[in-house]
């Protein structure tokens, strides 16, 4: 998309910085009407297909300009947030976003909205202020008031983005299917997070299958006590949807510690797995839920558990032409208690050094099931067996999780490499297996378990 824009279109607001996905100079917004309505979020161009684009309407910085400055850009003039310039439209994108969105008109919400942008000269507290001006001039939004009408009537933004959903519904029926691509094999595609930073070269005029929008592999819904997804769901899907707001409280809160806005907003769920990282935050997760995974060759389908799926490093028990339909688990009770815990070089926008995700549930005080995940200690992403089998059954107890960190080191077998050394690995899986239980039974004595 950005060299589309850049090269194509000639729409030059657009920069190209990290091409990793990383700076956010390169922001765009994609509006679309999966949902039945109107919906912009951001997204980092330098990353997205081209094909993901299709029915959807695309907003470069150019797209915001009015006679004179816009509200947003005038904030960030005003508040001096500008320096070089360079990363400034991507910030602008980033703002506008938030304005676009039904998020709630805070100041931290709309600093949240620029995670994922970077600047390097200007200093940040004078964006903050900029981002709190642009909190203030959606406040008087209320909840069922359309957000592309209200920036429009407020003079925030043109007033074209109020007849946009109409032209993207009238789109919508008449796609004729121009992106059916029929090759069995070709390489398949969800939002291009990673593989466009690892395989740009490759894929660049390879044969794809877009993935992303594909309505049957899109979704998240229960079926009494099962959970099903399908492969295409985002990360921001999976925030947003009810049902995993419902069992899992703290679900936001965990990916906050994953990517940034932009990159959540096209990373897919299926793409974490088939990626196949042993760091992959949400493929740890789902290893922790005992996800079963459904697989196709477009005749037969298969199920497997998603712990089955890895068989070495980026090695798969998966045949070329398979692909994945679903991805189901079932949902806690009452009784069962969930925790993720990452460790980075930086605490946000970062990969794992070392991950881990822990399910169990509790009968009094005796653990009666658990399943227990980590990453960034072994080739795959690993079930920590031995572990899980040494607690089923016992009561908890500060000493039950010391020993419990000892025998987690006969599960893994971590290399040192840029994100630290094999001991420090082994210290971060102790310190994480001690953080689970710390978080889910607050009387224990959290004291006796971080000194050792």
């Amino acid at each position: 998309m950005l060299d589309f824009v850049r090269y194509h279109q000639h729409l030059t607001g657009t920069k190209i910085g990290c091409r990793e996905g990383d700076c956010g100079a390169c922001t765009v917004l994609v509006g679309d009407v999966s949902t039945g309505s109107l919906r912009y979020r951001t997204a980092t161009s330098c990353l997205m297909p081209l094909g993901n684009a299709h029915g959807k309407h695309i907003v470069t910085i150019e797209g915001l300009n009015t006679d004179d400055l816009n509200l947003i850009q005038q904030a960030m003039a005003d508040e001096s947030a500008t320096q070089c310039g360079f990363c400034t439209p991507g910030f602008v994108m980033s703002l506008a976003g938030y304005c676009l969105s039904h998020k709630a008109s805070t100041t931290a919400n709309a600093i949240a909205a620029v995670d994922g942008n970077i600047c390097r000269c200007t200093g940040y507290k004078s964006i903050e202020r900029a981002a709190g001006r642009v909190a203030e001039l959606v406040r008087s939004r209320q909840d069922n008031e359309s957000p592309a009408q209200f920036v429009a009537d407020r003079g925030i933004l043109p007033t074209y983005f109020v007849a946009i959903e109409e032209r993207l519904l009238a789109m919508k029926v008449n796609l004729n299917g121009e992106l059916k691509q029929d090759d069995s094999v070709a390489q398949r595609v969800g939002g291009g997070t990673d593989v466009y930073v690892q395989k740009h070269d490759e894929i660049k005029e390879a044969s794809i299958r877009f993935l992303a929008d594909n309505a049957e592999l899109q979704g998240i819904w229960q079926d009494r006590n099962q959970c099903w997804i399908g492969p295409s769901t985002t990360v921001s899907d999976l925030v947003e949807s009810p049902v995993m707001q419902h069992y899992f409280p703290d679900f936001k809160a965990y990916t906050k510690l994953v990517s940034s806005t932009p990159i959540r907003n096209m990373a897919t769920l299926g793409g974490n797995f088939i990626n196949a990282s042993p760091i992959g935050d949400f493929t740890i997760i789902f290893l922790a839920l005992d996800a079963v995974i459904t697989l196709s060759d477009g005749v037969q389908t298969r199920e497997l558990l998603l712990r089955d799926l890895y068989l070495g490093y980026k090695t798969l028990d998966k045949r070329l032409e398979e692909f994945l339909v679903r991805i189901g688990f079932t949902l806690p009770a009452n009784t069962t208690r969930f925790n993720f815990e990452k460790v980075s070089k930086r605490t946000h926008l970062d990969i794992a050094s070392v991950n881990s995700a822990i399910q169990l549930t509790v009968e009094g005080k005796v653990i009666t099931s658990v399943t227990l995940s980590a990453g960034g200690v072994a080739p795959i992403p690993k079930r920590l067996t031995n572990t899980e089998a040494f607690l089923i059954g016992q009561p908890i107890s500060e000493a039950l999780i010391l020993e419990a960190a000892n025998v987690a080191q006969t599960d893994i077998t971590p290399i040192s490499d840029a994100r630290g050394t094999e001991a420090y690995k082994r210290l971060l899986l102790s310190q994480l297996i001690k953080a689970h239980f710390i978080k889910l039974f607050p009387e224990l004595k959290a004291e006796s378990l971080l000194i050792q």
